[in-house]
């Protein structure tokens, strides 16, 4: 495990600093926050997270292909308050992808079936509270919905329920910090993608290692 741990966070570190070039090219941002460095340790961080919660080695690949997008998306969200498409779906696909290995080779079917179910769900909700409040919610907040959920979605529906609300009330709390330092106004928008990020890691990481 600590070898595992040790090369998820290598390679996952890796993959993001050699990507933050191409994710400022596709923002057209230079933002302080796609620094290489950030994105690099956040992947590092979150490489050592997946292979901790991961059950088995096709779920950790998936995993760490998330983390990896996921390390773009929060600096990118940051920088430009967007969650681009081309960094968003090849995480799902290959999400998915590993999802299904690693439902073939242990026969935990139902758990794919109920990984999928609860990606659908999260998409549906969050689409739903974007049209309900589109400014408060956008449709690349609705993409990102769906790879979080299907992560979720894999250990169950509390860590799903835990994951979504999570990333709500860190949202809420993040902004009754920058509200209390001055740092934000009551009509100013958040970028929700690095909650939703936090919030989904700390219920995997709690339904997971508890």
């Amino acid at each position: 495990m600590p070898l595992a741990l040790v090369v998820a966070a290598l390679a996952c570190g890796a993959a993001a600093f050699l990507l933050t070039p191409w994710a400022r090219r596709l923002v057209d941002t230079s933002s302080r926050w796609l620094h290489r460095g950030i994105p690099a340790g956040l992947g590092a961080l979150g490489g050592a997270g997946a292979v901790l919660v991961a059950s088995g080695p096709a779920e950790a690949v998936g995993l760490c292909a998330l983390v990896v997008a996921c390390a773009l998306l929060v600096p990118v969200d940051l920088a430009t308050e967007r969650l681009p498409d081309a960094i968003v779906l090849p995480a799902l696909g290959v999400l998915l992808a590993a999802l299904v290995v690693a439902a073939a080779t242990t026969g935990e079917w139902a758990r794919l079936g109920t990984a999928v179910l609860a990606c659908l769900v999260a998409g549906a909700v969050f689409f739903a509270l974007a049209w309900i409040s589109p400014s408060s919610l956008g449709l690349g907040d609705v993409k990102l919905a769906l790879p979080l959920g299907l992560a979720l979605g894999w250990n169950g529906w509390i860590a799903l329920l835990l994951g979504m609300l999570g990333g709500f009330a860190l949202l809420l709390v993040a902004a009754l910090v920058l509200l209390a330092a001055r740092r934000t106004t009551r009509d100013a928008q958040l970028p929700f993608g690095p909650w939703m990020v936090l919030g989904a890691a700390a219920a995997l990481a709690w339904t997971t290692l508890r």
